[in-house]
């Protein structure tokens, strides 16, 4: 199917935002006139990104920064898929999260049991994450293991965090991931990311996490249940094949993929995982819609 025509029918296209909207702290070339054709067609858009070393509020303030003014309800993390999936399928459960104290702070305020262990933020661990009795943080003592550990793209990663997700899971606790990517983009390269970090677990304990975030079905799920769309009338764009790509063909909707970030042009011959079409990044889109 030719480009133009595979994209008369999406109505609402997820978008990626590192390596596809903006790279670092710089935004991509057409992204803004994306937005602008996207919504001059009657199309909608919005945002997904596995990134889960920040919050939903901060990425807000990072696109105010940048030009675009959004809501909440534009753009969802694989934190909220994962915050998600441990109220359906985990509730009340005691949860070791390796990530960052915003990230740590964002599942509390839903109500996720953390456990407090971590000695990098011992020091406001009271003030981040309210204790059992106040709907956030629980203390399972020195000598139990958490029910669940959630590995997260944190940057603030210590060989102490480390250390007690491995030994949490060596013990029995349930492994889960909020997302697979294995590198970041950034202005300078790339740094590792969360699939970076799974591999060094899985390593030590030889338990491999239940992946959540792009490209697994939870994370399509919650996006037609926020917006109503139409499985068919779905397109995930993003820089990466087994991601943002896969997050559309791999469920029924449609995976394009841009040149902007991580996948090159000879990456595509070689992956098992084939867009359903190449751009050049959203300049292109927007000047096909």
């Amino acid at each position: 199917m030719e480009k133009k025509e595979l994209l008369k029918k999406i109505k609402l296209f997820v978008l990626d935002m590192d390596g596809t909207f903006y790279l670092g702290d710089r935004l991509l070339p057409d992204s803004l006139r994306f937005i602008e054709r996207v919504q001059e067609t009657g199309r909608k858009f919005i945002f997904f990104t596995n990134n889960t070393s920040k919050t939903p509020r901060m990425y807000i303030d990072k696109l105010a920064g940048m030009g675009l003014e959004i809501e909440r309800s534009d753009i969802v993390t694989s934190g909220d898929v994962c915050i998600d999936y441990l109220r359906e399928n985990h509730a009340g459960a005691s949860v070791y999260l390796m990530g960052t104290a915003a990230l740590k702070e964002e599942f509390a305020r839903a109500g996720v049991l953390l456990v407090n262990r971590d000695l990098d933020c011992r020091d406001h661990a009271e003030d981040a994450f309210p204790r059992n009795d106040e709907g956030g943080n629980v203390d399972i003592g020195d000598n139990l293991t958490p029910d669940v550990v959630v590995c997260a793209f944190d940057t603030e990663l210590t060989y102490e965090k480390l250390e007690r997700a491995c030994t949490f899971i060596r013990n029995g606790a349930l492994f889960l991931a909020t997302h697979e990517d294995i590198n970041c983009p950034t202005e300078d390269g790339f740094i590792p990311d969360c699939g970076s970090m799974c591999a060094a677990i899985m390593l030590s304990t030889n338990v491999v996490p239940k992946y959540l975030g792009k490209p697994h079905s939870e994370t399509v799920e919650r996006i037609l249940a926020l917006t109503g769309a139409k499985r068919e009338e779905l397109a995930f764009i993003g820089d990466r094949l087994y991601t943002d790509v896969a997050a559309g063909v791999q469920n029924g909707a449609a995976g394009l993929l841009v040149l902007s970030g991580e996948t090159k042009a000879a990456d595509v011959a070689a992956s098992a995982v084939k867009p359903d079409a190449v751009f050049s990044g959203l300049g292109e889109i927007a000047d096909l819609l």
